[in-house]
């Protein structure tokens, strides 16, 4: 199908004129092979101002060291909306942009709106101690992991969703520090399961109940009813 970019103004009237005449835009859109949104916007510009010229751009706002001014403001604050941004531009240059053109901008220097990944915020120790743990355990087989059970909790919100917070960040950087979001601490109107799994098979799914869940509390809830009672081979 043709687009509207390679549609002349003898053939806007033609297409114009059939609409006028009563015929349907699907109708019109067929006939000239040309895609029923082009026919559509094409005539919904007609009728306010009586013309079906295209409007030609007036070219960029920006240079392209306000491109970079533009990106890294959005790096620095990566929370920030493409509106913050504008205004950030308007007062540092005197010069108004939308915030669509500050999203364009962004995109094209490899910025993309995502959600931010929540995670427990993590000391240095915390993060020594994993990799410890990764270094001393990579060289594991298969029948080594066979008789570990891996267990851990998980909270759900019963509240409205509190992740609403975009980010501006490039591809594949997802779990980057900078792009993550630390939590620890969650809506009191929550629910919180914990479950255990190993390569064969797993626990059955335990809803804690009110209150903390302690050391006490994992033995008697979780350990005693559901962990030793569970089909695995024990290792040592």
């Amino acid at each position: 199908m043709s687009s509207q970019h390679h549609i002349d103004d003898f053939m806007c009237g033609r297409i114009i004129r059939k609409i006028e005449e009563g015929r349907k835009i699907t109708d019109v859109a067929r006939e000239f092979d040309i895609a029923h949104s082009v026919v559509s916007r094409l005539w919904k510009s007609f009728k306010p101002t009586g013309m079906c010229s295209r409007r030609h751009g007036g070219g960029r706002v920006t240079t392209l060291a306000e491109d970079r001014y533009i990106v890294l403001s959005a790096k620095r604050n990566r929370r920030t909306t493409a509106q913050q941004v504008a205004n950030q531009f308007l007062a540092a240059s005197k010069k108004q942009i939308s915030r669509k053109t500050v999203a364009r901008r962004l995109r094209g220097g490899g910025l993309y709106t995502r959600r931010p990944v929540v995670c427990v915020p993590l000391t240095r120790q915390h993060r020594t101690a994993r990799l410890q743990w990764c270094r001393e355990h990579h060289n594991w087989t298969d029948q080594d992991w066979a008789c570990v059970l891996f267990s851990d909790e998980s909270r759900f919100n019963l509240s409205s969703d509190c992740r609403r917070q975009l980010i501006w960040r490039e591809s594949g950087t997802a779990h980057r520090p900078v792009n993550n979001q630390e939590k620890d601490r969650y809506p009191t109107c929550s629910i919180m399961v914990r479950a255990g799994m190993i390569i064969n098979g797993r626990t059955r799914l335990h809803v804690v109940a009110n209150g903390t869940m302690t050391g006490q509390r994992y033995i008697d809830e979780v350990q005693l009813p559901h962990v030793r009672l569970f089909p695995w081979c024990c290792r040592g």
